[in-house]
This record gives C-alpha cells, structure tokens and sequence, in this order.
C-alpha cells in the first residue's frame, strides 16, 4: 500500500470530513460519504461511481490476498447509484451499478456483485460467488431469487443529502476536476 493517501474528490460529491479513508480512492461526481465511513484501498485503487451513498459506519475495503503486494492496476471499481447502509461491510471482488448493501451486511472478497442487486440486512456472503443480475439475497437462510423490479432511483435522498450534511458536518473540498486541463509531462 502506498505510505501516502491519494483522495481525489469530483465536483458536486459531498465527503465528510469524518470519514476515515486510506490508500488511493476517487469519488465521482455525485457522490455523498456520511460521516464515520471506512473506505481502505490496501490492494490498489477504488474508484466510486457516480451518485453512490455511503451511510454512517459502511466499511469498503479493497483488501490484499495473502502474499500479494499494492498494485495500481489491481482496481476495486464501484458503479453508479449504489447504496451502502449503516454498519455494511463490503469486500466484494467487483460492484456493478444501483445495488443496495442493507444495514449490517457482509459481502466477502471472493463475490462479484453485478447491478440491480440487494444484499438483505445481516446477510453474510462469505463464499465466492458472482451474483446475478437483479438479485435479492433476504431471510435468515440469506436465500436468493430474482427481483421482479428494477431498483428505484436515488435520486431525492441524493438531493436531501447533499442539501443538509453541509449544514451539519465539515466536508472535504472537491479537489478534482478533470475538465481543467493539466500541465503536460
């Protein structure tokens, strides 16, 4: 892992100042880190989509496999419009877009999580598997079917928030903007 963290903050995304972040992480445009999240990028970069939520106490962790070493090409990408609740813990190999992780969940290293997912609250995903599309994983028995709608938009709560965690919370300057052009190399 590198010694120094590199945050990269788009335009119109909202982070808290309390969150804890280490390693390499961008956050796309849109979107809003509550305060008390965990985000460690250990194997390489995370890459947030667009429009993503990440509640109080959401952990995300790129995490290293046993002898492995920090590699800049080994990249967690996170799609579009996905929610993380209170208390989740995500480790997932790869995240697709608008997947909701409920309060309490844990998704282990070995599971790809493709779109239009949720992942119940308490539900443990320990064993590596690829989910797939438009599924929910709900009940004690974490037992699996397919949705017969696709996930709604986030739209508003995205709005609200962006609206009050300012008047609350100190946030975290945007600090990347890739329509600015760059000095050349």
């Amino acid at each position: 892992m590198p010694t120094e963290n590199s945050i990269k903050i788009m335009p119109k995304a909202v982070v808290c100042e309390e969150t804890n972040l280490r390693g390499d992480i961008i956050f796309s445009s849109g979107c809003v880190v509550h305060p008390s999240a965990t985000i460690v990028a250990e194997a390489g970069p995370i890459i947030i989509g667009e429009n993503c939520i990440i509640e109080e106490y959401a952990t995300i962790v790129h995490r290293l496999t046993e002898g492995a070493n920090w590699d800049s090409s080994n990249i967690l990408s996170i799609g579009t419009h996905n929610v993380f609740e209170v208390g989740c813990t995500v480790e997932a190999a790869r995240i697709g877009d608008k997947n909701v992780f409920e309060s309490k969940s844990y998704v282990g290293p070995g599971v790809t999580v493709t779109s239009g997912c949720v992942v119940g609250a308490g539900i443990q995903l320990r064993t590596a598997q690829m989910m797939p599309e438009n599924t929910i994983v709900y009940g004690k028995d974490a037992l699996q079917r397919e949705a017969i709608d696709k996930q709604g938009s986030q739209t508003l709560q995205i709005d609200f928030l962006r609206k009050v965690l300012p008047n609350y919370h100190h946030l975290r300057k945007p600090n990347y903007d890739p329509k600015k052009p760059r000095s050349v190399v």
